[in-house]
């Protein structure tokens, strides 16, 4: 595993230690998160970023929400878990496993109240809710570097958009775990990795993270992917996803659909890695995905330095949807949805046990 993102330290109390993501690469710091505005703001700010890393981040937020209170009746338990949830949904609103998460935990208390629990048996149950979402994270990251392995082949070069690794999860990611699979399989591999205006995720993040673990990386501008392609240097694309719905459109850092259809015109596979988490039961397409706009100080004046003239008008989006007909495929963990369909999806999905809405 390159990194540990983040991990529940102590028992009870505890808190939540971190890596503050917005330094790197030139500062590695950690940052102790004690109780929910701080995980409001370490959230919002990315200061932990990534669909399953944002997940264990709002489960463990919970519980910093809940571990001091003592002696409640099941009721009021109950209506502080619901409290703490909607504090903690506002944070953004683009990546769904924040509110997989959230509403997993409340359905969890939800079970125990009816079960005749009082307020310290719902909080003890959230804790085990918790801390078994980060494990199964780590075993999804497992699987999903497994199955997207088979895709990659010995000596071949790939390109990747944004950060969806280990920095991005709670273990070795999403799109990057099957190139951290594959070099543990021996084979030999190099990574184009976009830098991704305007916070740069690619040139601070994957290529650090990359870097940190052995593996070939060279990082590119984001309008030198279309020239790679060009030159014949890029065999498949490889990114994340922060939501994607139940017709296969996938919702990723904004650029990935660039790179999708310059993938097409180039004929290079696109494939996307995400846990069934990611699956948005209750959209029908990408026209329904809220997209998240960002400040626009970040394009503006980029760390700090100011890049444009003063009372330009700016849009920030901070994500953009690709259509299901420019995916190759899907990598769960499951396996690999091919040509993803409404139909393809819902199988996999049921198979999966998962209730379709």
């Amino acid at each position: 595993m390159p990194v540990e993102t983040l991990v529940w330290v102590g028992d009870r109390p505890g808190h939540v230690r971190m890596i503050e993501q917005t330094m790197l690469p030139t500062r590695f710091e950690e940052l102790d998160v004690r109780d929910v505005p701080g995980m409001v703001d370490a959230i919002y700010r990315l200061a932990v970023r990534g669909a399953p890393a944002i997940g264990v981040a709002a489960a463990y937020g919970m519980l910093l929400g809940v571990q001091d209170l003592e002696g409640l009746s099941g009721l009021e338990m109950m209506a502080t878990t619901r409290e703490v949830a909607d504090t903690l949904a506002k944070a953004r609103p683009t990546a769904v496993n924040l509110f997989w998460a959230l509403d997993r935990m409340v359905k969890r208390a939800q079970s125990e109240l009816d079960g005749g629990a009082d307020g310290d048996a719902i909080r003890d149950a959230l804790f085990d809710e918790a801390h078994s979402i980060f494990s199964e994270d780590q075993h999804t990251c497992e699987a999903l570097g497994r199955h997207g392995a088979k895709l990659i082949s010995e000596g071949g070069t790939y390109l990747t958009h944004c950060n969806a690794g280990a920095l991005a999860t709670a273990n070795t990611g999403t799109a990057l775990s099957p190139f951290y699979e594959a070099q543990r399989q021996g084979k030999k591999i190099a990574v184009f990795a976009d830098e991704t205006r305007p916070l740069l995720q690619g040139a601070r993040l994957t290529a650090w993270e990359l870097m940190q673990s052995g593996i070939d990386v060279t990082l590119i501008t984001d309008n030198m992917a279309g020239r790679v392609m060009f030159e014949g240097k890029i065999d498949a694309v490889f990114v994340g996803s922060d939501r994607i719905a139940r017709n296969g459109d996938v919702c990723n850092k904004i650029g990935t659909y660039s790179v999708a259809v310059l993938a097409k015109e180039h004929g290079v596979p696109f494939y996307a890695v995400a846990p069934l988490s990611t699956f948005d039961r209750k959209i029908t397409s990408g026209d329904d995905i809220p997209i998240e706009e960002r400040p626009p100080e970040e394009i503006t004046a980029g760390f700090g330095r100011q890049t444009a003239p003063d009372g330009v008008k700016v849009y920030n989006p901070a994500f953009d949807i690709t259509p299901a007909h420019l995916v190759t495929g899907i990598v769960t963990e499951v396996g690999l949805i091919e040509n993803p369909t409404q139909e393809s999806v819902e199988a996999v999905m049921r198979e999966a046990g998962i209730e379709l809405i």
